[in-house]
């Protein structure tokens, strides 16, 4: 497969990382450390202003109109800068929207989304089931619409988020609906990544909610477009991490020569590297089936495993060639550490990928060599 860029994500690409590497500076990042902050919002309306928010709204609703693989290229740009801020989850929101959303639904939401006046939030970590695609939380019809009860997990930007996602049991069948946060009858708590970035527990008791995404396959296809940008964000992260972790072998010297001319740092590097291409391979070959509606299940376990894996291989690598300055929180490298170990633990780390990934196997054979 030729996973080579298109003008349009090459565009994408060269636009976001002219824009990120100008404005998220260390400086920056210590900042919205010492203050504690989960986003900057002069970056946000930069970022909103270029249209880069509104990637994949399309043009009638104000954004570019373009798809998931425009919007991984984001991501991963956003990754290579440890960006904070509600990226993922909006892009995410807005795609299943822009997708699988009524034209009520992409009128209410996606102009918002495109100028940056709308965050949205995707709850897929639920509280009683390990299968996003057979989530505990459960709908039941009435007479004015459904009613959600259940628990979601580690969902990010609730706080500001206009509506989050929340994918919960019909019987037999998932569907995607549309909450307000702000609820009656919706409660959540704060917890606080590595990161610094907060995440919530949305807890649902009995809330009415009216607005449903039609379909019955719209949650897998928002599970799938949420784990392919999971690891493109991550593709991301490890790139950079990487490129630093070079230009540092190249420039430290111990007795008298460069580190990176000793062999075993050499293997080290080499074996990174190894990694940042299979995580590079399987993330595109994931993301260019999901984007074009292909069954996906297998794609999205592999790639978010080499995620998961790869990137933690990386992320030790890195800190260990550092040495001592890998620990030192004045030097940028430790905030790749902690973002990867964030993403690879995100909808399920590696173990998790291969027994959904084993399952799989066992249920349908190797169809690969069918």
């Amino acid at each position: 497969m030729d996973f080579s860029l298109t003008d349009d994500q090459t565009a994408i690409r060269d636009l976001a990382r002219g824009i990120l590497e100008k404005e998220v500076t260390v400086d920056l990042l210590k900042r919205l450390e010492r203050d504690r902050a989960a986003h900057d919002p002069g970056l946000e309306a930069t970022l909103a202003e270029a249209g880069l928010l509104g990637l994949v709204v399309p043009a009638a609703h104000g954004g570019m109109g373009l798809g998931l693989a425009e919007a991984c290229v984001f991501l991963q740009e956003l990754g290579r800068v440890v960006a904070p801020g509600p990226f993922l989850p909006t892009l995410v929101g807005a795609l299943a929207i822009a997708r699988d959303g009524s034209a009520e639904q992409q009128a209410d939401l996606l102009p918002a989304v495109a100028t940056g006046d709308a965050v949205l939030a995707v709850a897929l970590v639920d509280a009683r089931s390990s299968d996003p695609l057979r989530p505990g939380t459960k709908a039941e019809r009435n007479g004015k619409g459904w009613v959600l009860s259940g628990e979601k997990r580690w969902v990010a930007a609730l706080d500001r988020a206009r509506r989050v996602l929340v994918p919960a049991r019909d019987g037999d069948v998932t569907r995607v609906f549309v909450v307000d946060p702000g609820a009656q009858g919706a409660s959540s708590e704060r917890f606080v990544l590595s990161t610094g970035e907060p995440v919530w527990t949305l807890r649902l008791d009995g809330v009415a909610v009216a607005e449903v995404l039609p379909g019955d396959d719209a949650a897998r296809r928002l599970y799938e477009s949420a784990v392919v940008a999971h690891c493109a964000q991550q593709l991301g992260v490890s790139e950079r991490a990487l490129d630093i972790t070079a230009g540092y072998v190249r420039e430290r010297v111990q007795f008298g020569v460069p580190i990176g001319s000793f062999q075993a740092v050499q293997h080290r590097a080499a074996d990174a590297y190894i990694d940042l291409e299979a995580m590079r391979w399987t993330a595109w070959r994931a993301i260019d089936h999901v984007a074009a509606g292909e069954p996906a299940a297998r794609e999205c376990a592999v790639a978010k495993f080499w995620a998961a894996e790869g990137g933690a291989r990386i992320a030790a690598s890195a800190q260990h060639l550092h040495g001592g300055i890998g620990v030192d929180l004045d030097y940028p490298i430790h905030r790749y550490f902690i973002r990867s170990k964030a993403l690879e633990l995100a909808l399920g780390g590696a173990t998790a990928q291969l027994v959904r990934l084993g399952r799989d196997l066992a249920a349908t054979g190797p169809t690969e060599l069918a």
